[in-house]
């Protein structure tokens, strides 16, 4: 028995990183598994990866700062599969920007990747849910940089900031309905994404992540499959009743001075 039998799994932003490492996950934990991203090559392999090791899975191009692809994206599940039981938000833009040099053009990218798409993808989750008279469950991947952030993440923390509170909120608007909600704050992680950031804003080399994990308590980042795990247990029955809480999941202790 898996902790996901027979549960049909969104994972928004899960055709790389993080989110392909949930989807992975979810498959080998026996749910039907539904992926989205911009770029359908990813996207596409992941499918034909998943399907090869005896999973199914379905992959649904869109751009997830546009509610209306956001929410087209959950009904183009419940058109394949009846339902969806789990939602995940993995989708994220971490483009750099301070208060003082951040456009309004680039705010607006944050705020609709980071923030709109998952609420308008919850909007969509939860209405099925609610409309089905069962629970579900909604795990979003936030940032321990949302708790404050470096100086070059202003419109990153803000959209992030945001989705805790949405996260909170919609938690406790629907506890009745037996949807639980709940997000993780995920610290330094090695992904693709982050590999492509920190080549393109910050000059690193190769070996960036050696030089990375000699600096972390752990001695190594956050590994994308790990993740994965704490996740697939959120979304399963496993993890009981809890709903609203925000998990920091980092080596660093918010508050902890040296």
């Amino acid at each position: 028995m898996g902790l996901l039998d027979d549960k049909v799994v969104l994972v928004n932003g899960g055709s790389q990183g993080v989110g392909a490492a949930i989807a992975r996950a979810a498959v080998r934990e026996g749910a039907v598994v539904a992926v989205t991203g911009r770029r359908p090559e990813p996207g596409e392999a992941l499918v034909e990866e998943l399907t090869a090791a005896g999973g199914k899975a379905l992959y649904v191009r869109a751009d997830l700062s546009d509610a209306a692809q956001a929410k087209d994206a959950v009904a183009r599940v419940v058109q394949t599969y009846g339902r969806v039981d789990c939602l995940v938000n993995s989708a994220g833009l971490t483009s750099r920007g301070t208060l003082l040099d951040t456009t309004p053009e680039l705010f607006d990218q944050h705020i609709g990747v980071n923030l709109k798409g998952p609420f308008f993808a919850m909007q969509a989750a939860v209405a099925d849910m609610v409309g089905r008279e069962t629970p579900g469950t909604i795990v979003n991947i936030i940032t321990s940089s949302a708790h404050g952030g470096q100086p070059f993440l202003a419109p990153y923390v803000a959209a992030k900031a945001g989705l805790i509170g949405l996260t909170r909120n919609a938690a406790h608007a629907h506890r009745w309905d037996r949807v639980r909600i709940n997000g993780l704050n995920i610290g330094w992680t090695a992904t693709e994404g982050e590999d492509a950031t920190q080549k393109t804003f910050h000059g690193a080399g190769d070996d960036w992540r050696d030089e990375a994990a000699a600096k972390l308590p752990m001695g190594k980042l956050g590994q994308p499959d790990e993740i994965a795990d704490f996740v697939v247990f959120l979304l399963s029955d496993r993890s009981g009743v809890v709903t609203g809480s925000v998990i920091d999941w980092d080596q660093n202790v918010l508050g902890g001075l040296d």
